[in-house]
Protein backbone atom coordinates (compact mmCIF):
# COMPACT_ATOMS: atom_id res chain seq x y z
CA UNK A 1 0.00 0.00 0.00
CA UNK A 2 1.28 3.65 -1.03
CA UNK A 3 0.17 6.67 0.44
CA UNK A 4 0.85 9.72 -1.62
CA UNK A 5 -0.02 13.54 -2.52
CA UNK A 6 -1.14 14.22 -5.33
CA UNK A 7 -2.01 16.82 -7.88
CA UNK A 8 -3.90 15.37 -10.40
CA UNK A 9 -7.17 12.61 -10.49
CA UNK A 10 -8.29 10.07 -12.82
CA UNK A 11 -12.23 11.48 -12.88
CA UNK A 12 -13.12 7.82 -12.84
CA UNK A 13 -11.25 6.87 -9.72
CA UNK A 14 -12.70 9.82 -7.65
CA UNK A 15 -16.48 8.87 -8.69
CA UNK A 16 -15.52 5.15 -8.20
CA UNK A 17 -14.71 6.58 -4.11
CA UNK A 18 -17.67 9.25 -3.94
CA UNK A 19 -19.76 6.30 -5.04
CA UNK A 20 -19.16 3.65 -2.84
CA UNK A 21 -19.26 6.03 -0.11
CA UNK A 22 -22.66 7.39 -0.97
CA UNK A 23 -21.96 11.09 -1.80
CA UNK A 24 -22.24 11.32 -5.43
CA UNK A 25 -24.87 13.51 -6.60
CA UNK A 26 -26.69 13.26 -9.89
CA UNK A 27 -25.93 17.27 -10.61
CA UNK A 28 -22.19 16.40 -10.75
CA UNK A 29 -22.67 14.40 -14.16
CA UNK A 30 -23.13 17.63 -16.15
CA UNK A 31 -19.53 19.02 -15.85
CA UNK A 32 -16.45 16.87 -14.18
CA UNK A 33 -14.08 19.82 -14.26
CA UNK A 34 -15.15 20.44 -10.50
CA UNK A 35 -13.41 17.11 -9.60
CA UNK A 36 -10.25 18.95 -10.75
CA UNK A 37 -10.90 21.91 -8.61
CA UNK A 38 -11.41 19.60 -5.21
CA UNK A 39 -8.01 18.61 -5.94
CA UNK A 40 -6.30 21.96 -6.80
CA UNK A 41 -7.82 23.90 -3.90
CA UNK A 42 -7.28 21.51 -1.55
CA UNK A 43 -4.21 22.58 0.40
CA UNK A 44 -3.28 18.66 0.60
CA UNK A 45 -4.83 15.54 -1.45
CA UNK A 46 -3.66 12.13 -0.63
CA UNK A 47 -4.65 8.97 -2.15
CA UNK A 48 -3.78 5.40 -1.14
CA UNK A 49 -2.37 2.93 -3.87
CA UNK A 50 -2.54 -0.97 -4.23
CA UNK A 51 0.12 -2.91 -5.07
CA UNK A 52 -1.58 -2.91 -8.61
CA UNK A 53 -1.53 0.71 -9.00
CA UNK A 54 -5.46 1.07 -8.21
CA UNK A 55 -6.37 3.98 -6.09
CA UNK A 56 -8.13 2.77 -3.29
CA UNK A 57 -8.78 5.25 -1.04
CA UNK A 58 -8.11 9.44 -0.52
CA UNK A 59 -8.66 12.44 1.96
CA UNK A 60 -7.73 15.66 1.72
CA UNK A 61 -7.49 18.72 3.66
CA UNK A 62 -8.53 22.37 3.42
CA UNK A 63 -5.80 24.91 5.35
CA UNK A 64 -4.16 28.17 5.39
CA UNK A 65 -0.70 26.43 5.20
CA UNK A 66 0.34 27.51 9.06
CA UNK A 67 -1.95 27.79 11.76
CA UNK A 68 -5.44 25.66 11.10
CA UNK A 69 -6.22 22.82 8.79
CA UNK A 70 -9.65 20.54 8.79
CA UNK A 71 -9.36 16.90 7.23
CA UNK A 72 -12.05 16.23 5.03
CA UNK A 73 -13.05 14.08 2.37
CA UNK A 74 -11.57 10.92 3.80
CA UNK A 75 -12.82 7.63 1.65
CA UNK A 76 -11.88 4.00 1.35
CA UNK A 77 -13.26 1.76 -0.98
CA UNK A 78 -16.11 -0.74 0.88
CA UNK A 79 -14.20 -3.76 -0.18
CA UNK A 80 -10.91 -2.39 1.23
CA UNK A 81 -12.02 -0.95 4.53
CA UNK A 82 -11.29 -1.95 7.79
CA UNK A 83 -7.73 -3.02 7.00
CA UNK A 84 -6.15 0.36 7.94
CA UNK A 85 -6.10 1.96 4.81
CA UNK A 86 -8.25 5.15 6.17
CA UNK A 87 -5.83 5.42 9.23
CA UNK A 88 -2.73 4.96 6.95
CA UNK A 89 -4.26 8.00 5.22
CA UNK A 90 -4.99 10.18 8.30
CA UNK A 91 -1.73 9.61 10.05
CA UNK A 92 0.02 11.06 6.39
CA UNK A 93 -2.02 14.08 6.39
CA UNK A 94 -1.41 14.48 9.93
CA UNK A 95 2.33 14.02 9.80
CA UNK A 96 2.38 16.43 6.25
CA UNK A 97 0.64 19.04 8.47
CA UNK A 98 2.92 18.84 11.34
CA UNK A 99 5.73 18.85 9.07
CA UNK A 100 4.27 22.47 7.58
CA UNK A 101 4.10 23.71 11.37
CA UNK A 102 -0.37 23.49 11.55
CA UNK A 103 -1.12 23.51 15.25
CA UNK A 104 -4.43 22.96 15.49
CA UNK A 105 -5.98 19.64 13.19
CA UNK A 106 -9.58 19.34 13.08
CA UNK A 107 -12.33 17.54 11.09
CA UNK A 108 -16.25 16.57 11.18
CA UNK A 109 -16.37 12.50 11.21
CA UNK A 110 -19.65 10.98 10.28
CA UNK A 111 -22.26 9.13 12.83
CA UNK A 112 -20.59 5.98 14.16
CA UNK A 113 -17.04 6.96 13.09
CA UNK A 114 -16.01 8.37 17.13
CA UNK A 115 -14.05 5.37 17.68
CA UNK A 116 -11.65 5.62 14.46
CA UNK A 117 -10.92 8.90 15.09
CA UNK A 118 -10.35 9.12 18.70
CA UNK A 119 -8.38 5.72 18.06
CA UNK A 120 -6.09 8.00 15.80
CA UNK A 121 -6.14 11.41 18.15
CA UNK A 122 -8.73 13.60 17.95
CA UNK A 123 -11.69 14.07 20.89
CA UNK A 124 -14.58 15.59 20.46
CA UNK A 125 -14.96 19.17 21.24
CA UNK A 126 -18.04 19.48 23.55
CA UNK A 127 -17.91 23.73 23.98
CA UNK A 128 -18.07 24.11 20.28
CA UNK A 129 -21.23 23.36 17.55
CA UNK A 130 -20.42 22.29 13.78
CA UNK A 131 -22.53 23.92 11.33
CA UNK A 132 -23.98 24.24 8.14
CA UNK A 133 -25.27 26.88 5.92
CA UNK A 134 -28.35 26.27 4.25
CA UNK A 135 -30.80 28.29 1.86
CA UNK A 136 -33.75 26.66 2.89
Amino acid sequence: MEIKLIKAIDHNDFIALYKDAGWWKCEYNKDLSFIDQVVNGSFLFAAAFDDNGQMVGMGRVLSDGCSDAYIQDVVVLKKHRRTGIGKLIITFLINELKGCGVDWIGLIGEPGTEKFYSGLGFKTMPEYLPMKFSDS
